[in-house]
């Protein structure tokens, strides 16, 4: 199981709990529970469905400013070139 989790101040503000709901929809497989009271989102996931990055950007797409809690997993972090294709 790999877990991770997000300090985000303003989640709780406005409509910003079902914006990031929707906007993790995107995830399958990736589960969150959401921790209103303190501006926290846990995530867990049984394989490294995303990384750390694409987390970051769901949450800066609402206009929150995200914050890792702890140790960022090594399965989350981006694998150098991972994202790179490079032609001719």
């Amino acid at each position: 199981m790999i877990e991770i989790a997000f300090y985000a101040p303003g989640l709780r503000e406005g409509d910003n709990v079902l914006k990031l709901g929707h906007g993790l929809e995107v995830f399958g497989g990736v589960h969150y529970h959401v921790d209103v009271a303190h501006d926290i989102v846990y995530f867990d996931m049984e394989t490294p469905l995303v990384t750390v990055a694409q987390l970051q950007q769901v949450f800066t797409g609402i206009g929150l400013q995200p914050r890792v809690v702890g140790k960022v997993p090594e399965e989350l972090m981006p694998r150098r070139g991972a994202d790179t294709i490079r032609l001719g």
